[in-house]
């Protein structure tokens, strides 16, 4: 309860008197306001505060459930999609690529003979070309398979460190891998290691090597042209600085057998033991899958 006290002094005329002068009086009123009238400006500010903080808790809450959804939807469509990373890589199916690799290493092989063919013809006509099939023959003896077997031990040791310790070859052989390998079935892989592997060294090793002699100058020139031909389709240059260097290896072993054979079985095989090895141990394959 408030208490309001006024002091009101005034000269009051009396009835019937002239100009008296009554004493001054003081009065006192006593002015009773609402209980709680006081703190009500107070307490709606209060509220306002509070509501205000309610509504932010709110949003802030509402704002943290959107972005974990948010967040554990990326992370679903990342695990269900984990090969989507290797962009711009096409897998055709399976059809498709035992065609292509069939058609390309007939292709390639045809050439290989066609050009042994001819050297072997100009010289016997007196033309200065060295005969092919007089450099490197398909000739085999029991010694070729230590050769054999330290090719393909040199070389796949030599993959897989590279795999471990060099990122962008590690990224070109994924991609030519995946692009190739995806679809087949597992007894594919033969068919797509060793016809490559034969076709190929019958040309670079069985044919353009013994023209351009067979010295190290002829060796790194064809490993060479090998490389080049590698790039492409996800293949970086590291994967054609490997392939050079695998062509150097294979050149070397020719000279050394004077057969076609040695390489040719030492790159099927290495074919074949890469495929297999990425077939099982590959997180985007089994991801396709």
């Amino acid at each position: 309860m408030s208490l309001t006290v006024g002091l009101n002094c005034c000269r009051v005329r009396a009835l019937g008197y002239s100009s008296a002068l009554l004493p001054w009086r003081p009065s006192i009123c006593l002015i009773t306001m609402p209980k709680g009238c006081r703190f009500r400006t107070r307490a709606s500010g209060r509220r306002r505060v509070l509501k205000k903080k309610q509504r932010e808790e709110e949003e802030a809450k509402s704002e943290a459930a959107i972005s974990l959804q948010t967040s554990a939807d990326e992370r679903f469509s990342v695990d269900e999609n984990p090969a989507d990373s290797n962009v711009g890589i096409v897998n055709p199916p399976r059809g498709a690529v035992i065609q292509a690799c069939t058609l390309t290493s007939g292709l390639i092989a045809a050439l290989g003979i066609l050009l042994r063919q001819v050297s072997h013809v100009a010289a016997e006509e007196g033309l200065p070309v060295l005969d092919c099939s007089e450099q490197v023959s398909f000739g085999f003896e029991i010694w070729h398979l230590g050769l054999i077997f330290g090719l393909v031990l040199v070389i796949s040791s030599s993959r897989f460190l590279l795999l471990k310790t060099w990122p962008d070859f590690r990224e070109s052989s994924e991609a030519a891998n995946q692009q190739v390998l995806t679809s087949l079935e597992p007894l594919d892989y033969l068919l797509v290691a060793f016809l490559p592997g034969v076709s190929e060294e019958l040309l670079f090793r069985g044919a353009l090597q013994p023209l351009f002699g067979m010295d190290l100058k002829s060796v790194l020139a064809v490993a060479a042209l090998f490389g080049i031909l590698h790039l492409g389709n996800g293949r970086k240059y590291s994967f054609a600085f490997w392939a050079t260097f695998v062509g150097c290896i294979y050149g070397y072993a020719t000279i050394a057998s004077s057969s076609i054979v040695v390489p040719m079985a030492a790159h099927a095989l290495n074919n074949l033991i890469g495929g297999i090895s990425w077939r099982y141990s590959s997180q985007s394959f089994k991801a396709l899958k």
